[in-house]
C-alpha cells in the first residue's frame, strides 16, 4: 500500500500524546485506594479497546471501498480502450472518404449537383453532400466526447482512490497509537495489581506478627509453640489454563496445494480490487490460493478473525492489519506486495500472526 508516512507519523504522535498514560509509582497507599485506581485503569482500558474495535471496523469498510474503487478503475480503463478504438476507426474512415473525394475531385458529387433537372433537385443533392460531411464530423465529435468523458471518469476514480488510501493510512496510524496506549494502560493495570498483592502480603505478615506477639504475651514468655508459618498471598495467581480451544488441524495435502497455487502466480500484477487471472490485490491473492478460484473470501480484517495458530505450516495465512500473504515455510511468504511489484516471495513481515483456513 502507498502510505503517506509523514502524515501518518504526525497523526500517530498527536494521538499517542493525547492518550498518554501517567505511570504509577510505588508509594504507600491503602488497598482500597489501589483497588479504585485499578478499576479506573481497567475502565479506561475497556474504553480504549472499544475505540480500537470501532476503528478496525471502519478500516475494514474502507478496504472494501478500496477494492470496489479498484474494480471501477479497471472497468473505466477497459471502456477507455473501447472508446479510443471507436474514435480511431471513425477517424480512419473519415480520412479515407476525404482522400477519395480529393483524388476524384469530388466529381461525382459535383456531377450529381450539376445534372440536377431542377432547382429543387439541385438543392436536394447539395444538401445531401452537406449532410454526408456533417455526419462524419458529428460522429467524430461524438466519439471524441466519449473518450474525453471516460478519461475524466478515470481521473476522478484515481483521485478518489488516492483519497481512500490516505484515509487508510490515517486509520492505520490511529490503530498503532491506540495499540501503544492500550499496551501502556495494560502495564499500568498490572503494576497496580502487583502493588495490591504486595499490600495484601504485607497486611497478612503484619497480622501474623501481631498474632504471634499476642500469643507470646499470653504465654508469659513461654517457649515457642511451634513455628508460626506466615501465610503468603500470591494474589490468587491468574490461572489462564483450562481453555478448551484447540487450533484447527493441519492437512499437509491441502497446505501443499495452497502453496503450489501461490507459486503459480509469481510475477502476477498487483491491482487494487483485483482477483482475476494475472492480477490481484493482497486479500484477493490469498483468496485465490486458498480456494483455487477467483472468488474473494474477504479482506485482511476477515483473515484476522480466523483461528490463530502458534505452529505455522506451509499454506497458512500470514496477516496483520495492513497486509496478508501465504506462508511457505522458513519465515518466508508469497504475497501480492504492492503496485509496480506484484506477486513475489519475501520474509514474513513483523507483527504478522498466522491463521489457518
Amino acid at each position: 500500500m502507498k502510505l503517506k508516512k509523514i502524515h501518518s507519523a504526525a497523526l500517530a504522535t498527536a494521538l499517542t500524546c493525547s492518550l498518554v498514560v501517567t505511570p504509577v509509582f510505588a508509594e504507600p497507599e491503602s488497598t482500597e485506594s489501589l483497588e479504585n485506581q485499578k478499576a479506573a485503569a481497567e475502565s479506561e482500558l475497556s474504553d480504549l479497546q472499544s475505540q480500537l474495535n470501532t476503528l478496525i471496523q471502519k478500516a475494514n469498510d474502507l478496504e472494501l471501498d478500496l477494492i470496489s474503487k479498484g474494480q471501477e478503475i479497471a472497468q473505466a480503463e477497459q471502456d477507455l480502450e473501447v472508446a479510443q478504438e471507436k474514435e480511431q476507426e471513425q477517424y480512419d474512415a473519415m480520412k479515407l472518404r476525404i482522400k477519395y473525394m480529393y483524388e476524384s475531385g469530388d466529381g461525382q458529387a459535383a456531377e450529381r449537383v450539376l445534372s440536377s433537372g431542377s432547382i429543387s433537385e439541385l438543392l436536394t443533392q447539395a444538401e445531401y453532400a452537406e449532410k454526408v460531411h456533417s455526419y462524419d464530423r458529428d460522429q467524430l465529435e461524438e466519439y471524441a466526447a466519449t473518450v474525453q468523458e471516460v478519461e475524466t471518469l478515470q481521473d476522478t476514480l484515481e483521485t478518489e482512490m488516492e483519497n481512500l488510501q490516505s484515509m487508510e493510512s490515517d486509520y492505520q496510524a490511529q490503530q498503532e497509537a491506540l495499540n501503544t496506549t492500550i499496551s501502556s494502560k495494560s502495564a499500568e493495570v498490572e503494576n497496580i495489581d502487583a502493588m495490591i498483592q504486595e499490600a495484601a502480603k504485607k497486611a497478612a505478615e503484619e497480622a501474623a506478627a501481631k498474632q504471634a506477639a499476642e500469643e507470646a504475651a499470653n504465654n508469659n514468655g513461654g517457649g515457642n509453640n511451634g513455628s508460626q508459618n506466615t501465610p503468603t498471598d500470591n494474589g490468587g495467581g491468574s490461572d489462564s489454563g483450562g481453555s478448551s480451544w484447540t487450533p484447527p488441524s493441519y492437512d499437509s495435502s491441502t497446505g501443499n496445494a495452497i502453496v503450489d497455487r501461490a507459486y503459480s502466480q509469481l510475477g502476477a500484477a498487483y491491482e487494487w480490487g483485483a482477483c482475476r487471472p494475472g492480477a490481484f490485490d493482497c486479500s484477493g491473492f490469498v483468496s485465490y490460493c486458498l480456494t483455487g478460484s477467483y472468488t474473494r473470501l474477504g479482506t485482511t480484517y476477515t483473515f484476522l478473525g480466523w483461528p490463530q495458530v502458534s505452529d505455522p505450516q506451509p499454506g497458512d495465512v500470514c496477516v496483520n492489519a495492513d497486509h496478508c500473504g501465504i506462508y511457505i515455510g522458513g519465515g518466508q511468504m508469497i504475497h501480492a506486495a504492492t503496485e509496480g511489484v506484484g506477486v513475489i516471495i519475501g520474509p514474513v513481515q513483523g507483527g504478522m500472526i498466522y491463521v489457518r483456513y
